[in-house]
């Protein structure tokens, strides 16, 4: 074992000597599709307890989708199902977009991730006091105003501890990248027990 960490302890932290690998590929995944699942979520949030049911329902089905599918699947779809299409590959920009495995791990990760924390801000704007609501408006604040300074802060502060499970689990969830090619550090992994077999060796 001690053997095998000495020959890949490299392609296991942070690079195979030509790409990004191991840990630093890993934390990229979780990085990116977290951020851009947070930035889409806050707005789709608002729109998942609007009053106007067409606005709420199409961010609903969103929601249920991907929530309701494993994120393998979701991955599946997007690095093989979606190029498979002839509609997408005749488009310039769609064609290298999906062609990449990068491109279409990073997308599958984000949507899944932005499904279950939409539901997790959705929540905290749902639970919150009505006094607080009726206090602001009070004060002049209405529309946009009302959401950007009282209740936008007031959900994300309170939905911390839930989120922050969310983003434990999708750090679990990268694990499915080594499906479309992505050498993160399971790939790494099973990438050096192919070569070596040293993982199952007792010393």
């Amino acid at each position: 074992m001690i053997e095998l960490l000495q020959e890949y302890w490299k392609p296991f932290l942070y690079t195979d000597g030509y790409n990004i690998t191991g840990l630093a590929m890993t934390m990229w995944l979780l990085s990116a599709s977290i951020f851009i699942g947070f930035v889409v979520s806050v707005p789709l949030s608002i729109a998942r307890v609007s009053p106007h049911f067409y606005i709420r329902w199409p961010v609903q089905f969103f929601t249920y989708l991907f929530r309701g599918t494993p994120l393998y699947i979701q991955l599946l779809i997007c690095y093989t199902g979606i190029y498979s299409l002839a509609a997408v590959r005749a488009q310039p920009v769609l064609d290298a977009f999906f062609r990449d495995a990068m491109n279409c791990t990073i997308l599958a990760f984000a949507l899944n991730t932005c499904a279950y924390t939409t539901e997790i801000f959705a929540g905290a704007i749902r639970s919150m006091a009505h006094g607080e609501v009726e206090a602001a408006k009070a004060y002049g604040l209405t529309g946009w105003k009302l959401y950007a300074y009282v209740i936008m802060p007031s959900a994300l502060r309170r939905s911390l501890p839930y989120y922050s499970n969310e983003v434990i689990l999708m750090l679990h969830s990268t694990t499915v990248a080594f499906t479309a090619t992505i050498p993160d550090v399971l790939k790494v992994a099973r990438d050096a027990n192919s070569a070596t077999f040293r993982s199952a060796s007792p010393r």
